[in-house]
């Protein structure tokens, strides 16, 4: 039968385990078909695909090859790479910036480091040349996808879908949330979002308010945790503070928040060494696994693909058969799930291992090292605790974090308290 009402959507804004149809609408079959289920860049790449070819986005890898050739091209100009790479992507792709002129008079969304009219007359050839070289290869960055659907929805008269559901709104970029505008078309209650200040961890604070999204009187915050036993939120949540909130002003008190679950207290543990780390964490899964948890309800998470090995190490000494996580995000029945705390995002185990939190760890040194503003110091401090927020807050029951006395990092004396 064919469908002739518009569809509804459900988008996320990170790939994740795709939520049935039927739990949406199991009494509503009718309405289950009108339901589209995907990622934000999913839904971005099925409607921008060109007639003639395959869309081809440009990796990190790209940007920063390219990014490199047109700094030395540019004689002169004495700013890093580092630098030029984070202004490239907080401000200029972030805001699709394309004209010199609209890069003088850009306030740069308070970013300290200063920059003159003379500097950015010196650096925009930079970024002038990197979006032809983009240009020449055939390749957008995602917010060049998400900016050219904005402006073509924007003028389509017929909306694609008569309601949007955004999750982890948190995270959206400024050209997502351009995107989404253009899609709802400013119809009462087309967009609905919902997110966790807290678990912000992949996009830089904006004001929405500015790009026609006004929540003001408009949000509530949710104090009903039926995910995360009580014993195991209430510890998470000494990472953050009682109240959260973003550019516009939106608070979210935290302090209110219950859980209805309850279960045993989390463990928190430092070790000499790796070996004995490994060790604690095997006779730690060993005991969940006799008490009768299966191994696919257990999820080890690490701060970088760098610390995996350790995670396999203790999974491998427990005897528990274990997976590790791509970018599809997607667990395997049968075995535990073992990635980094980003890939932890929207997931949910019995039991989870945090580990390998030590000192230049978590936080990452690379970051700090890399820092291209001084502004940087802070969000790189507050996304770093939202990452162990996002990984211990994964565990419905029994939560172990733990790290090596190198020292361990920092954030471990919070969840200490």
């Amino acid at each position: 039968m064919v469908n002739d009402l518009p569809p509804l959507l459900h988008l996320h804004r990170q790939p994740r385990p795709a939520l049935g149809r039927s739990a949406l609408a199991e009494h509503e079959p009718r309405l289950g078909e009108r339901i589209d289920i995907r990622s934000l860049l999913g839904i971005a790449l099925r409607l921008g695909a060109p007639s003639t070819g395959r869309l081809r986005l440009a990796t990190q890898a790209d940007i920063s090859e390219l990014l490199a050739e047109a700094a030395r091209s540019i004689e002169g100009q004495r700013f890093g790479l580092a630098f030029l790479l984070s202004e490239w992507t907080e401000i200029v792709d972030a805001w699709q910036i394309t004209d010199r002129e609209a890069y003088r008079q850009v306030p740069r969304l308070g970013r300290k480091t200063r920059i003159g009219e003379a500097q950015r007359d010196l650096i925009w050839p930079i970024f002038e040349r990197l979006r032809k070289d983009l240009s020449e290869r055939g390749l957008q960055t995602q917010s060049e996808l998400f900016t050219n659907l904005a402006r073509r929805f924007a003028e389509s008269p017929t909306p694609i879908f008569d309601f949007i559901v955004a999750d982890e709104a948190q995270d959206l970029s400024v050209a997502q949330l351009r995107f989404l505008v253009a899609l709802g078309k400013r119809r009462p209650d087309s967009l609905f979002f919902t997110g966790d200040l807290g678990q912000r961890i992949f996009q830089q604070p904006f004001s929405w308010r500015a790009l026609g999204i006004d929540l003001r009187g408009r949000s509530r915050t949710l104090h009903v945790n039926y995910r995360t036993s009580q014993q195991i939120r209430s510890k998470a949540d000494r990472l953050l503070g009682p109240e959260l909130s973003d550019v516009d002003g939106i608070v979210e008190k935290r302090y209110q928040t219950i859980s209805v679950l309850n279960g045993p207290p989390p463990l928190l543990r430092i070790f000499k060494d790796r070996l004995e780390e490994e060790k604690a964490v095997a006779a730690w899964i060993a005991a969940r696994l006799a008490e009768g948890i299966k191994p696919h309800e257990f999820g080890i998470f690490v701060r970088s693909d760098r610390e995996l090995e350790r995670a396999q190490a203790a999974a491998s000494k427990a005897g528990l058969p274990a997976r590790i996580l791509d970018d599809r995000v997607e667990t395997e029945f049968g075995f535990a799930s073992i990635g980094t705390m980003h890939l932890a995002k929207g997931l949910e185990f019995r039991a989870v291992v945090v580990m390998a939190c030590d000192e230049g760890v978590l936080r990452l040194e690379e970051r700090l090292e890399t820092l291209g503003d001084d502004a940087d110091l802070e969000e790189v401090y507050n996304t770093e605790r939202q990452l162990l927020y996002v990984a211990c807050t994964r565990a419905r029951d029994w939560l172990m974090v733990s790290g090596i006395r190198n020292p361990a990092s920092e954030f471990l004396a919070d969840l200490r308290i």
